[in-house]
Parts: C-alpha cells; structure tokens; sequence
C-alpha cells in the first residue's frame, strides 16, 4: 500500500456539491437533501457539501450531523468536539453535558426558524491537523491517520489548497480488494 498515494484514491473537489459561505443553513439542508437523493440514485457518490470562502476557494465542508449540531447553539459553548471525539464518552458525562449545558431543551421548531438566518460560513469549522492529509503522501499514512483519528474522510491538500476527500469507504474498498488478490481462504 506504500506505492498507492491519497491522490489516487481521493474524490476531486470537482466532483462534490458545494455551497458559499454565505448561504443560509436552510439551503444546506436543502442542497444535503438533493445530494442524499442523488446519492441513493447512484447519479453522485458521497453526501456532504464542500463549502466554498468568497474567491471560490474551498474553505471547510458541511454534513448531517453539522446541520443538526448547528441547531442547538449551546454546543459552541463545549468547545471543540471534534478533539475529543475518538475518546468514547461514558454514558453518564454526556447525560451530565446535555443537563449542565441545557442542551436541546428549546423546541426544534423554534431552532428550525432560526436557520434562515444562521450563514453556513458561521458554521464551518476550518479543518484541524489531523483531518487533513497531503495528496503525495502514502495510503499507509492515511490509513494510521483515519484509524487514530477515528475519521470517516481526510481534507486533501497539495500546494495549501483543498483539492480532494479521501473517504474511508474508498480506502476500505482498497484495502478489501488487495484481500480478495491474496485468494485467503
């Protein structure tokens, strides 16, 4: 695999849906909606949107689970999630979270109104070290980098800019069809 480099495996910028910065929540949702449906349709192969700053360069990307963390504004005041979300959480400290913090105890519906106005570029989380990886660097790298970082996809860059997703279901496939080679059975 040490041949094989994340270029080779990553999805192009080119071929994911993107949004502007300046778009609101509800149009996320509605562009994430369209891509789950093309999805589903075999017409596009991943779901999430790249999000694009406003000399068209890609800034971040935005899924489901963004759209609906968003939601509840009180998560902002957790900090970084994302650092801590390969620990494992025991089911008492996020009880614990959701009651110290007051998490979710506003009604959708009140938080749904409020996505006209919330701007995706307020939400996008600028990408940290380790969910970025450079487009030369082995399939073995990205491999380690997913498994100790518990990613479902790595930020590809060359040159400092966004040029790919390398999705963990692509380098999953790679990895499955080097096994069915070795005949194993």
């Amino acid at each position: 695999m040490e041949s094989i480099r994340v270029k080779d495996l990553m999805v192009p910028v080119e071929e994911y849906v993107t949004i502007s910065a300046t778009a609101t929540l509800y149009e996320a949702v509605i562009k994430l909606e369209q891509a789950q449906r093309d999805y589903e349709q075999k017409k596009c192969p991943h779901r999430a949107l790249l999000v694009l700053g406003t000399s068209g360069e890609v800034i971040g990307r935005m899924n489901k689970i963004d759209v609906i963390r968003s939601l509840e504004p009180k998560y902002v005041e957790l900090g970084d999630l994302r650092k801590v979300s390969g620990f494992g959480l025991a089911p008492e400290f996020m009880k614990a979270m959701m009651d110290k913090f007051e998490l979710w105890e506003t009604p959708l519906n009140d938080l749904c109104r409020k996505s006209a106005d919330v701007k995706v570029g307020d939400l996008v989380a600028t990408p940290l070290e380790g969910e970025i990886i450079d487009s030369e660097d082995t399939l073995n790298k990205a491999v380690h980098q997913i498994i100790v970082g518990h990613k479902q996809s790595l930020i590809v860059k060359s040159g400092g800019k966004i040029v790919g997703i390398l999705r963990l279901t692509d380098v999953f496939d790679e990895i499955a069809k080097r096994m069915r080679l070795c005949k194993i059975q």
